[in-house]
């Protein structure tokens, strides 16, 4: 005889609220979450939205998306394995994907150090990048 053990996700109206944040937001913070919540009306607190994202990332519905510069979490709404593009100046974050004939070349520079997982990689935005020229 087979089991088969099916976990399932509680499916609270702040479940669905915050996944459809998280949706719309592609890459957000609880904090953005729930600025986002509260424009909408529906009043969340800070402890019920945290929980509410650590549900939604262990079951695999969101991910854990590269830190800001302040050091708080973000989430991500593409859970597929991907890259990232983060712009120095306001932060903001984008999906990329490198090639995977990049990281033997990264490997190589590296000492033959293996290259695996999400690469994240930092500079300047179109628009930082035109702010800057614009001021010089």
């Amino acid at each position: 005889m087979v089991y088969i053990i099916v976990m399932v996700q509680r499916q609270t109206k702040y479940t669905r609220a915050v996944s459809d944040a998280v949706a719309r937001q592609g890459h957000t913070t609880n904090q953005a979450i729930r600025h986002d919540l509260h424009k909408q009306d529906i009043i969340v607190s800070d402890t019920t939205t945290h929980r509410v994202t650590q549900r939604l990332q262990q079951s695999g519905i969101i991910r854990e998306a590269p830190k800001t510069k302040d050091g708080v979490m973000r989430f991500d709404s593409n859970t597929a394995q991907h890259d990232h593009f983060i712009c120095k100046s306001c932060d903001g974050i984008r999906d990329i994907s490198i090639s995977e004939q990049i990281k033997p070349l990264l490997a190589e520079q590296l000492d033959g150090c293996k290259v695996s997982g999400n690469l994240v990689i930092y500079g300047s935005c179109n628009t930082c990048s035109k702010k800057t020229k614009g001021t010089t």
